[in-house]
């Protein structure tokens, strides 16, 4: 694979309405949005919907996954992304206090950075 196919493989614009499905093989849902820390670009969380009735986005953790062809395999269960806190979205960015609860209901590593929005997750 060329250096150019290994970034088009790579592209967060292509995950859009792929499948997230857990450590276990359980499918999470298809991916709504992608929240890229903005300092680094990097992917961090993507977002889900869940439910029947009353359908609400939930938060998955990013870091680590792996790429199919028709899904997106992350490194929590079904389970850790039922029980993630709800999260109230207002404009494109994360205020701290949300990111925070994030990063700690999945057990990550959250060193906010000094500003007012803390690691500033920014939907793409």
């Amino acid at each position: 694979m060329t250096e150019h196919q290994e970034q088009a493989r790579w592209s967060v614009a292509d995950w859009h309405g792929k499948v997230l499905v857990d450590c276990n093989g359980e499918k999470i849902g298809k991916l709504q949005d992608v929240y890229v820390d903005v300092e680094t670009d990097e992917p961090q969380f993507g977002t889900v919907k869940e439910g029947l009735i009353g359908r609400h986005l939930t938060f998955v953790p990013l870091g680590g996954i792996q790429i199919g062809p028709d899904d997106l395999i992350v490194t929590v269960t079904k389970e850790q992304v039922r029980s993630a806190p709800a999260i109230e979205i207002h404009g494109e960015e994360l205020s701290q206090a949300d990111e925070s609860a994030l990063y700690h209901h999945f057990e990550l590593n959250y060193t906010p950075i000094d500003t007012e929005s803390g690691r500033r997750l920014a939907r793409r």
